[in-house]
């Protein structure tokens, strides 16, 4: 017997999720995906379908207590009204994404008698199935299994073969194979041990079979503009003056070769951009024949307003060569979901302000003279997979500007990061990452951090802009990449599921040849040597 069957199963389960919780950034602990076993666990140790769903929702429910905890610290930044609100919101959500995990347990109880590798074939499959509604529908991509690979380029490469999901449902499956040989003793034990092989050899060959030694560079001198600005103190009127000449003044800085390109953070310029003054100002900071890019609001007065948190494009001479709205907004964060419904319960967003941010139409790729065609990227829209472009295969460039002092010191800025190293990755093209409080980055489009400046720090970062890599198979065929991999993984399963089966008839053919031999036994009289005279 495992031990885990000796421990109760509402902490097994809680333990599980836990566990689960240290491969994601900034721990990436791997092997904890085996973590994933428990939900099989308690499905087939849980006394009927509501008491296995109860067990995966405790499962679901530590797993995200202990991912998105950092949910919490963004109310305490943000209105002084909603501060107490963060520890009940956060948990709310929490155990509103646990239902998911609860109905896979509930579910994975039909499967309790199957082989291993079927039953984590299914829980692969749900598991991806919960990431893409969570992604399309929730529109809350966060935390994908792929995102626990983007510690290295080298680790982060499958993404660029099997895009996310497919990643994604070979870590799954990958995990709860693994953990299975911890908690079954059967005779198929051994053969599980190399069937796991097969998608960890996999999940390995991308890095030898992609990444070059080094990459391509464009020669365009850049320069990310990293304030570090306090969210509590970013918005007060009486400082906004002092966060604008502080940006001027990280770009004034001398440099080796003066940049052509500049970045500042999201929503860094607290003014309208329309004031030609402010643009003048702006315009006096740039070397000669530099770009600005940098955030700010779009506000259109009418009834009702507009508002749009964007993105602008600022020359030399002060003109306003692009604008791009953000189009991917955050739930409660820029605008209140379900109709205004919050609203009448008494609740409202969290941002500053009491019009909700519109979305922009969509994405765009900004074409400025002297720079690669680029996509923008505002926060929270780097984190959704196949997305990153408007899909017509002209941008050169990945430009994300975001705002995570919201996060405070947490996990929540480097798990932002690696949903953006993974979009590098996903479809080769460089990110440019300029954050308020950090993490800012350059990051080559095989996922390799050029440079980087840490979290809290203020300060610039100059480097140059790499060039992009050749199109991985991710972004030319996503759907076939990911038909491939569960096709692998379908095999598999395959395989253990026939030797499991050739195992069951083996073993009953070798129960029904004893069984004979004990009836034909019991027929026939017993045999008895021949009788010896007795002795004189």
């Amino acid at each position: 017997m495992s031990p885990l069957h000796r421990v109760p199963l509402p902490l097994l389960a809680v333990a599980g999720g836990l566990l689960l919780a240290l491969a994601f950034p900034p721990l990436h602990l791997l092997p904890a995906l085996a973590g994933l076993v428990v939900l099989q666990v308690v499905a087939a140790r849980g006394a009927g379908p509501r008491h296995r769903f109860l067990l995966g929702w405790l499962f679901g429910f530590a797993h995200h207590v202990a991912t998105l905890w950092w949910i919490a610290i963004a109310f305490a930044s943000g209105p002084e009204a909603f501060r107490a609100l963060g520890v009940p919101a956060m948990l709310g959500l929490c155990a509103f994404l646990a239902l998911g995990p609860g109905g896979l347990a509930a579910a994975l109880g039909l499967l309790a008698d199957r082989p291993p590798a079927l039953r984590a074939l299914a829980l692969a499959l749900g598991w991806v199935a919960l990431e893409a509604f969570a992604a399309h529908v929730l529109r809350f991509p966060w935390n994908p299994l792929a995102s626990t690979l983007a510690f290295s380029a080298a680790s982060l490469q499958p993404v660029a073969w099997f895009g996310v999901r497919g990643t994604d449902l070979l870590l799954a499956f990958l995990g709860a194979l693994a953990g299975s040989l911890l908690t079954e003793k059967d005779p198929g034990r051994r053969r599980r041990v190399w069937l796991a092989l097969v998608p960890a050899t996999v999940l390995t060959l991308p890095a030898l079979l992609r990444l070059p030694a080094s990459s391509a560079d464009t020669g365009l001198p850049l320069r990310i503009v990293q304030p570090a600005i306090p969210q509590d103190r970013k918005w007060d009127p009486a400082l906004r003056r002092r966060w604008l000449e502080l940006q001027l003044d990280l770009t004034r800085r001398p440099a080796a070769v003066p940049p052509r390109l500049v970045l500042w953070p999201e929503a860094a310029v607290p003014y309208r951009m329309e004031d030609p003054r402010l643009r003048a100002l702006l315009a006096a900071a740039l070397p000669d024949g530099a770009v600005l890019v940098l955030g700010a609001d779009h506000y259109v007065p009418g009834d009702p307003p507009v508002l749009h948190n964007s993105l602008y494009v600022v020359d030399t001479r002060g003109r306003l060569l692009d604008r791009y709205d953000k189009a991917d907004l955050v739930p409660f964060g820029e605008y209140l979901p379900l109709g205004g419904l919050p609203a009448m319960l008494g609740l409202a967003k969290l941002t500053i302000g009491a019009v909700d941010f519109s979305p922009g139409p969509g994405r765009r790729t900004l074409e400025v003279a002297g720079l690669p065609p680029f996509s923008p990227l505002i926060c929270y829209e780097v984190a959704f997979p196949l997305a990153a472009t408007d899909g017509r295969g002209r941008a050169r460039l990945l430009v994300n500007l975001t705002n995570d002092a919201w996060f405070g010191r947490s996990s929540g800025p480097y798990q932002h990061l690696a949903l953006a190293r993974t979009r590098a990755v996903e479809t080769g093209l460089p990110l440019l990452r300029a954050a308020n409080t950090g993490i800012s980055a350059v990051i080559d489009g095989y996922g390799r951090m050029r440079a980087a400046l840490p979290l809290e720090a203020r300060g610039v970062l100059d480097a140059t802009v790499p060039a992009a890599a050749p199109p991985p198979p991710a972004r030319r065929a996503p759907l076939a990449v990911f038909l491939a991999a569960l096709a692998l993984v379908a095999a598999i399963a395959a395989v253990d599921l026939r030797a499991a089966s050739r195992h069951k008839e083996g073993r009953a053919r070798g129960a029904r040849d004893a069984g004979g031999a004990s009836s034909h036994g019991q027929d026939t009289p017993p045999h008895r040597p021949p009788c010896r005279p007795a002795a004189p």
